[in-house]
């Protein structure tokens, strides 16, 4: 039991962290100190979708489920639970790799405007 809970503490752990990679550079212009975790975050969050990689918090929920004697799962944390809710016909045979990919590009991207934004609104005037 304590094995299962601790596995749902990792899922919304993990939920928590993505809605932070991409959501997280909006409150840097409320708190600009928050520009120190999040770029991190949403950096590992891009070369996750870029490169394929699975988190650790996959692995680690995985690991935790096997131990409460619940299946765990090969896919990732995005494959299992985000994108079924997005897509509910689950994908019509799996989620294409350049759908990580594009992904990945949007964080970045969506980041990198973020923070150009905030740069030049941090920026003094001459």
């Amino acid at each position: 039991m304590l094995y299962r809970v601790l596995a749902d503490v990792a899922v919304a752990v993990h939920g928590l962290f993505i809605v932070f990679v991409f959501f997280g550079g909006f409150l840097t212009f409320r708190w600009p100190r928050v520009a120190w975790v999040h770029v991190p975050s949403f950096l590992w969050g891009g070369a996750i979708g870029l490169f394929g990689w699975i988190c650790p918090l996959t692995y680690l929920e995985n690991d935790l489920r096997v131990k409460g004697a619940a299946a765990g799962y090969t896919t990732s944390f995005v494959e299992e639970y985000v994108l079924p809710l997005v897509y509910p016909e689950r994908f019509f045979g799996g989620f294409p790799r350049s759908g990580f990919i594009v992904i990945g590009v949007f964080i970045l991207a969506l980041n990198a405007v973020l923070y150009w934004r905030l740069s030049t609104r941090l920026r003094p005037r001459a």
